[in-house]
């Protein structure tokens, strides 16, 4: 109801949501855009109230006929037509990546490191899915044991060790932290490939004889220079984080 009262101007912001969702249901969608969570209302009591996701608020916003939601309806559209090109041109996708990342003040140099990574990952989580690994739990321990035989701990506490929230957690690694997780998953991967890992115990095996690799060569250099790799820096600021994590290379 925030949403339609915004971008509507409508008096009833609540009769024309309940509208709304009497339309959605006449198009016999399978499953509802909204589900109802318990927050707190107007007269201070928690009711159960309807809420979307990010793509739940995006179908609300395209199915306002407003000149306010027309901004976001163009945008998108665009983003689709990228969509659609990237599909036909993967490589598309790949400058565009750089490109936002170096709006975003990331240096060129970080930006290699982490477009390397993120192909290094892609090999790496295919890999898997060769193997019987389908679900996202699945993927998702196999990656903590990664990050935990490379780093000491999981990438949950190494989000928090950090200070991030919701953040990519590569997105905010300097460039020891993305070498070592790269070193990690492609030794996982060759593992993986050389034993012919199948089922999630044997590549829960690799995942942790691979990180363990990148794990000990983590600590070698820990004693040889007498620093740490992991850091809590992070590029939350940017750029003067990428000033920052820069200097202390």
């Amino acid at each position: 109801m925030d949403i339609v009262g915004v971008l509507t101007d409508s008096p009833q912001p609540k009769t024309y949501w309940a509208k709304m969702k009497d339309r959605d249901k006449e198009m016999s969608q399978p499953f509802p855009f909204w589900e109802q969570l318990k927050m707190v209302a107007d007269d201070g009591k928690m009711r159960e109230t309807d809420c979307a996701d990010t793509e739940g608020i995006f179908r609300i916003i395209q199915s306002i006929p407003s000149p306010k939601a027309e901004p976001f309806k163009r945008w998108l559209a665009k983003v689709g037509f990228e969509r659609i090109q990237e599909i036909e041109d993967p490589e598309l996708a790949t400058k565009r990546t750089k490109m936002l990342y170096k709006l975003k003040g990331y240096s060129e140099g970080w930006i290699e490191k982490r477009m390397r990574g993120i192909a290094v990952r892609e090999e790496l989580t295919d890999e898997w899915s060769r193997r019987e690994i389908k679900e996202k739990k699945e993927f998702e321990i196999l990656t903590a044991e990664i990050s935990m035989a490379t780093f000491g701990m999981t990438p949950e506490r190494y989000k928090k060790h950090k200070g991030l929230k919701k953040e990519n957690l590569r997105d905010h690694m300097n460039d020891l932290e993305l070498i070592f997780s790269m070193l990690g998953e492609a030794s996982t991967t060759k593992i993986t490939r050389d034993r012919n890992a199948k089922g999630f115990v044997e590549n829960k095996i690799a995942a942790q004889k691979g990180g363990k690799i990148a794990g000990e060569a983590r600590k070698k250099l820990e004693i040889e220079s007498g620093g740490k790799v992991v850091s809590k820096e992070n590029y939350l600021d940017i750029p003067e984080s990428a000033k920052r994590l820069e200097r202390n290379k």
